[in-house]
């Protein structure tokens, strides 16, 4: 492990925030922890980053709320998120890895190889890296999700990806109280959209009313 790395990366960002704080631009850094599987390791890195967003606003005479969160891409991290979020303030679900490490495929050579004919045969109903496979990946993200808030009820969750631009599953995302999706530039009219026909629903709406009971802001 390279601590330093990291450091360098999180004081950047905060420097960066603390010029903007200063220029009366109100910014609100939110830093992502990537593949976390184990609490151990939001334990070895996150107060060190704590400190280096401490000594940055010290240095430069400023002050700015921000939030350490983490991605759920591995499915241990999806099991124990309610543990994770004891320290992660913030949840983004890492969809492709978390598929490919569910699956246990490689997306690259699955798709090069049997995923189409899967596809075709009736195997698979969708390719699982277009369209989330709701009865498996997101079973482990409705779980991570009250999981995590039931331990942190503020927890904002959302996920990454290509995902975030499928019609499909920015409805189950909606549907399982996510806060947000992210997508590429391209998809955003579409993800917006598919939202707000989400909002629309009656049966996605009661249980996004259900799934965010726990939910205070």
């Amino acid at each position: 492990a390279m601590p330093q790395i990291v450091e360098m990366q999180v004081r950047a960002i905060f420097e960066a925030a603390s010029d903007c704080t200063k220029r009366g631009i109100k910014v609100h850094p939110e830093v992502m922890i990537p593949l976390t599987g184990h609490i151990n390791e939001l334990k070895w890195i996150q107060p060190r980053l704590v400190r280096i967003a401490k000594e940055v606003m010290q240095e430069k005479g400023v002050e700015f709320t921000y939030k350490f969160g983490t991605m759920i891409e591995i499915p241990r991290a999806a099991v124990v998120a309610g543990e994770l979020a004891t320290l992660a303030e913030f949840f983004s679900f890492g969809t492709n890895d978390l598929t490919q490490m569910t699956f246990g495929y490689s997306r690259d050579d699955a798709e090069r190889s049997f995923l189409v004919r899967y596809v075709e045969e009736g195997i698979l109903p969708k390719n699982p890296f277009q369209t989330l496979d709701q009865e498996g990946v997101g079973k482990l993200m409705k779980m991570a999700v009250a999981d995590g808030r039931a331990t942190r009820p503020s927890l904002e969750v959302g996920i990454c990806g290509e995902h975030g631009g499928d019609p499909a599953s920015v409805a189950f995302c909606y549907s399982i109280g996510q806060n947000y999706v992210s997508c590429s530039p391209f998809r955003v009219p579409v993800a917006r959209l598919a939202a707000g026909q989400a909002a629309l629903k009656p049966e996605l709406a009661a249980a996004r009313k259900e799934a965010l009971k726990a939910y205070k802001k």
